[in-house]
C-alpha cells in the first residue's frame, strides 16, 4: 500500500484568477489563435492577451504554437520574444522583462505539488525573467526562479535555482559556466 492518497486531493484553495467562463473562452481563443501555426500575427495576439488581462508591452513577438495557461497572470515587457512551442504554465504570475527572449520549446512552470503530504497539494510560485535575459530553446524554469537581467540560459537547461545577472548557465541542474559580456555597437 502507498501512503499517497490522490483521491483526497483538494484544489479548492487554488485561485485561478478569473471566472470559469472566462477561462473556457480563453481556452477556445488560445486553441484557435495561439496554439495554431495558422495565425502568425503579432499585433492581434498582443491585443487578445490584453483583453484577457495580460500586461503586454510594445513590440512583443509571440510566435505560433504557444501555450499560455492563464494570460491574466502574465507580464511581458517591451520588445520581448516568445518562441514557437513555448509553454508559459502561469498558475502563478510569470514576469518576462523588456528585450528578453524565451526561445522555442522552453517551459516556464509556476506549479508543483507538495510531496511531503499524502494528498500532494498544489503549490505555486511566480517566475521572473529579467530584462535582456535569454532562456535557451528546450530549457525548463522551475517555480519560484528569478533569472537576473541579461542572464543567458543555454540550450536544454533545467533551472531550479535563481540565476544572477549576466550569468551563463547550462545543464541539469543548471550550473554557472561564465559571465555574459555584451559588446556595445
Amino acid at each position: 500500500m502507498t501512503s499517497i492518497d490522490l483521491s483526497k486531493f483538494d484544489n479548492r484553495n487554488f485561485r485561478r484568477g478569473r471566472s470559469y467562463w472566462i477561462e473556457v473562452l480563453w481556452r477556445v481563443v488560445s486553441a484557435i489563435l495561439f496554439q495554431s501555426s495558422w495565425f502568425p500575427f503579432y499585433a492581434p495576439k498582443r491585443f487578445l492577451l490584453r483583453c484577457f488581462g495580460g500586461s503586454v508591452g510594445r513590440g512583443v513577438l509571440i510566435k505560433p504554437r504557444v501555450t499560455i495557461t492563464f494570460p491574466w497572470k502574465l507580464r511581458l515587457g517591451d520588445f520581448s520574444w516568445v518562441g514557437e512551442e513555448v509553454w508559459l504554465d502561469s498558475l502563478d504570475e510569470i514576469r518576462i522583462g523588456a528585450h528578453a527572449c524565451i526561445a522555442q520549446r522552453a517551459y516556464l512552470c509556476t506549479g508543483t505539488h507538495d510531496s511531503r503530504i499524502p494528498t500532494f497539494d498544489l503549490l505555486t510560485k511566480a517566475i521572473e525573467i529579467g530584462d535582456g535575459a535569454w532562456v535557451g530553446a528546450g530549457s525548463s524554469i522551475a517555480p519560484g526562479v528569478h533569472v537576473g537581467p541579461e542572464a543567458f540560459i543555454q540550450l536544454g537547461s533545467v533551472v531550479v535555482n535563481d540565476v544572477p545577472s549576466r550569468a551563463i548557465v547550462r545543464g541539469n541542474p543548471a550550473q554557472k559556466t561564465g559571465e555574459r559580456k555584451i559588446e556595445s555597437r
